[in-house]
């Protein structure tokens, strides 16, 4: 309660502090790698949520690794993670930040793919060892680039997508980062109709807000084969009974 108090009385000055701080272009640096960030792309600086993705990935192993940054903004995660000799993907529907990223990939002398791809559109359909979103997640509709990496729309589409699509796909490790700010339940019951679950592994308060990085988790392959087989058995049986009693 209180914490809603405060940032009730707070966000306007906020927000009229970090537009104009961000109208120019700043750097943002983590651990030796500095990223030039554009007036359009979503400033890690604002947010806590980059900082702790970032600590958590540096004490994964990702040497020889194939990893994802869904919706990289600034790119600070993506080569941070080409530092540790993983073989990274950047992906993004900002050109802006697209564009950002290959000047400060060549400033930091760091080697990555940069696409444009809205979700998984354009990606490969192979699977990737880890895949890092810090997705948007307030509901409602974007109505610039810049918006869309706060804003997933009024109805959550950006979730309804992103889980659809995850569900085809069989990647070994996908983290997400959520704020007790966004509608955890109205996101996990999207991932519940596309029989994917949250698994909590990093829970972080910082300034009095909860941040949650989860593991997106599917079915076990056995459990799929096993009903797979189930199906196949009952469509079996039913074509023996067509034949022996001409149903």
């Amino acid at each position: 309660m209180i914490r809603t108090f405060i940032k009730k009385i707070t966000h306007p000055f906020l927000k009229f502090f970090t537009e104009n701080y961000f109208n120019k272009t700043r750097n943002y640096t983590y651990k030796n790698i500095t990223v030039k960030v554009v007036p359009s792309v979503f400033p890690p600086h604002y947010t806590i949520s980059t900082k702790i993705l970032l600590d958590y990935i540096s004490s994964l192993d990702l040497k020889e690794k194939t990893l994802l940054e869904l919706g990289c903004g600034s790119g600070i995660i993506s080569l941070f993670a080409a530092s540790k000799n993983a073989t990274v993907t950047a992906s993004d529907i900002n050109k802006n930040a697209l564009n950002a990223l290959k000047t400060a990939a060549d400033y930091n002398k760091l080697n990555l793919t940069i696409l444009y791809s809205d979700l998984f559109q354009k990606l490969q359909k192979s699977p990737f060892d880890v895949i890092i979103i810090n997705p948007p997640y307030y509901p409602k509709n974007p109505k610039n680039i810049k918006e869309n990496a706060w804003f997933c729309g009024e109805d959550f589409e950006y979730f309804k997508n992103l889980f659809c699509q995850l569900d085809t796909r069989e990647d070994k490790l996908v983290l997400i980062i959520l704020s007790q700010d966004c509608d955890l339940e109205k996101i996990k019951n999207i991932a519940d109709t596309h029989n994917i679950k949250l698994e909590c592994v990093l829970e972080k308060k910082v300034l009095a807000e909860n941040n949650f990085i989860f593991s997106i988790k599917k079915p076990q392959l056995k459990l799929k084969v096993f009903l797979y087989c189930i199906y196949f058995d009952n469509y079996l049986l039913k074509y023996i009974l067509r034949l022996e009693y001409k149903l």
